[in-house]
């Protein structure tokens, strides 16, 4: 009987210790805080180079009239950039002369240090939109942009959302006529116009449980937009695929695949139905990624149509796009959870195919680039 009790008094003290190895309940993990590490195993190919030299064409730098070149230079030899397209060349102003002058500064700068691995893009000026000879003004703006050295024109989402208006106040459409005569001037000058319309439709649905970019819509709220914030999603895509339609004679690229990367067979009725149009597939490499098969196809079919891009300047980032294009890597995540929660798989393109994106297709259709660096 002592013996009986001595045991149970042992167990009675080594209760409180046990108690502290045991699990604790704590309450379910929210969605932001589920991030499990895969136990998956297979073969990883994290490449820090693209396979051949390549050409961004949608890149952003702010302060290229003022910025040490030579060092960015250094960073793009890092992943074999063998060129780089700022879009911003006349910079955010919507002072005629500033912006002028910013494009002036970025162009010297350039040819002064790093004439042959970057180029700039001029934009379009808003100010006094709608006022009487407004539209002539901008087209003589162009050609003298042009002249003094941008290759091409980038339109900024600004146009078609409520941020441009036209002196009377009234939301500027993207298909507006009075923007007519600059598309037709720049199938003049030869010069291609990349163009972002619009958002991720997913932002213009409701922000429930069955919207994939919830995750996104809470950590950006200013990215959400209501049923008709400024129009519907299809509105503004109308409006845009409107300007292709009516000037078949200008060249122009449509950012971020014209976001359809993840309706494929839609883009491609568009490919169709407008061959003055390419697209290029910045910030919507993780929608290719979890279609690796399909995408690969249409990859193949309109190898001759499609570009690089990245658009914001974050070299560690480009590391996704390479082994999404170039290896057949599988269940690999994207790098930045809040816009993909899902994983990715490489398509392994074909090096022709590869060729054409990374920089063939760019040295055919953008004027002026040097294409010494790059292979036959």
């Amino acid at each position: 009987m002592k013996k009986l009790f001595t045991t149970f008094l042992m167990l009675a003290l080594a209760m409180p210790a046990f108690a502290q190895q045991s699990p604790v309940a704590t309450e379910p993990l929210g969605f932001e805080e589920y991030d499990p590490i895969s136990t998956l195993k297979v073969e990883e190919h994290l490449l820090k180079r693209a396979k051949f030299p390549f050409i961004d064409v949608h890149n952003h730098q702010y302060q290229m009239p003022t910025q040490d070149l030579n060092a960015l230079t250094a960073e793009m030899d890092s992943l074999n950039m063998g060129i780089m397209i700022n879009l911003s060349g006349r910079g955010w102003s919507q002072e005629w002369e500033e912006g002028t002058a910013t494009l002036k500064g970025s162009v010297e700068n350039i040819r002064r240090t790093q004439p042959k691995r970057i180029a700039v893009f001029t934009n379009l000026t808003f100010k006094n939109f709608g006022e009487k000879g407004w539209t002539e003004r901008a087209v003589k703006q162009l050609e003298d942009d042009v002249k003094s050295g941008a290759c091409g024109l980038k339109i900024y989402k600004s146009l078609g959302f409520a941020g441009i208006k036209d002196d009377k106040g009234n939301r500027v459409a993207v298909s507006d006529v009075r923007l007519q005569p600059v598309w037709k001037k720049c199938g003049e000058l030869g010069i291609p116009v990349l163009i972002h319309t619009a958002d991720v439709p997913s932002f213009w649905d409701p922000m429930d449980r069955y919207n994939e970019r919830w995750l996104e819509l809470k950590t950006h709220p200013g990215r959400r937009r209501g049923p008709n914030d400024p129009v519907p999603f299809d509105s503004l895509i109308a409006e845009q695929h409107h300007v292709f339609r009516t000037n078949p004679k200008t060249t122009f690229i449509n950012a971020h695949m014209g976001w359809y990367p993840n309706h494929l067979k839609k883009l491609d009725s568009l490919m169709i139905a407008f061959p003055n149009m390419y697209v290029e597939i910045g910030a919507v490499i993780a929608e290719l990624g979890r279609q690796p098969r399909t995408a690969r196809k249409f990859f193949e079919k309109y190898q001759d149509r499609i570009l690089f891009g990245k658009d914001s300047w974050v070299p560690a980032e480009y590391t996704t796009y390479f082994r999404v294009l170039e290896t057949e890597d599988e269940y690999f995540p994207y790098h930045k959870k809040y816009h993909a929660f899902w994983r990715m798989y490489g398509m392994g393109l074909p090096d022709e195919v590869l060729k054409k994106v990374y920089y063939k297709n760019a040295l055919r259709i953008i004027p002026g680039l040097d294409a010494s660096r790059f292979p036959r």
